[in-house]
C-alpha cells in the first residue's frame, strides 16, 4: 500500500510537468528545464556572422577555459578540506589555512563560471510563463530580463572592483591567524561578474541581430 501511495504521489508531481511540456511543444518551444542541458544534446545557439560572431566565439573560448579552471578549483577545495581532516584529527597537526583556501577556491569557481552557465541558460529560473506566452512574447521577455540582469551584474561588477581597489590600497587582510590578503577573493568576484555582464550583453546583442540564425 505504501508503494501505491508513493507511486500516486510521484504521478501527481509528474502530471503538471507533462502538461507544461506538451504546451511548450505545441508552440514549437523547448520544454521546461530546471538544470543544464545534456552535453550530448544538440546545441540551440544561433550562428552569428560578422564582428559580433567573433566576440561570441571569443567569449565561448573564455567560458570553456574558465569552466575547466572552475572544475579544478572545486577538486582542489575538496582535497584541501580532506587533507585538513586527516592531519587534524588523525595526525593531531593543527592547520589554520585550509578553510579560507577552500573558500577562495569555491568563490573563484562560483563567480568565474557564472558566464559559462549563463551562456547555456543554466541559471535557476521559473519557466511557467514560457509555456503560456507566444514565441514573440517569449523573445521580448528574455530580452527585457537580460537587460535588467545586465544592469544588475554591471553594478555588482563595479562594486566588486571598488572593494578590490580598497583591499589593494589599504592592504586589507582577513582576521584569521593565517590572514590572507582580501584582494584575492575580491578580484575573483570582480572578474567573474564582469564576464557574466559581458555574456549577457552579448546575448542581448545576438537577440537584436537579424542576421543570427
Amino acid at each position: 500500500m505504501a508503494q501505491a501511495v508513493a507511486r500516486d504521489g510521484l504521478e501527481g508531481l509528474r502530471r503538471p510537468q507533462r502538461v507544461l511540456r506538451r504546451a511548450a511543444q505545441a508552440r514549437g518551444e523547448r520544454g521546461v528545464s530546471h538544470g543544464l542541458p545534456d552535453a550530448a544534446a544538440p546545441t540551440q545557439a544561433p550562428v552569428v556572422p560578422g564582428p559580433l560572431g567573433v566576440l561570441v566565439n571569443a567569449m565561448n573560448g573564455v567560458n570553456a577555459l574558465v569552466m575547466a579552471l572552475g572544475g579544478i578549483a572545486v577538486v582542489a577545495a575538496a582535497m584541501v578540506l580532506s587533507y585538513s581532516v586527516v592531519v587534524r584529527y588523525f595526525l593531531k597537526i593543527p592547520t589554520d589555512w585550509q578553510d579560507e583556501t577552500a573558500i577562495f577556491l569555491l568563490v573563484g569557481a562560483t563567480f568565474l563560471s557564472g558566464a559559462a552557465v549563463q551562456a547555456r541558460r543554466g541559471h535557476v529560473g521559473i519557466e511557467a510563463f514560457a509555456t503560456l506566452l507566444s514565441s514573440r512574447a517569449n523573445r521580448w521577455r528574455l530580452i527585457l530580463t537580460d537587460i535588467a540582469s545586465a544592469a544588475f551584474c554591471a553594478f555588482f561588477s563595479w562594486k566588486s572592483f571598488t572593494l578590490l581597489h580598497e583591499a589593494w590600497v589599504d592592504d586589507q587582510h582577513s582576521s584569521s591567524t593565517w590572514a590572507p590578503p582580501l584582494w584575492i577573493p575580491y578580484s575573483l568576484m570582480a572578474v567573474g561578474m564582469t564576464l557574466l555582464t559581458v555574456q549577457i550583453v552579448l546575448q542581448v546583442a545576438v537577440a537584436f541581430d537579424r542576421k543570427a540564425q
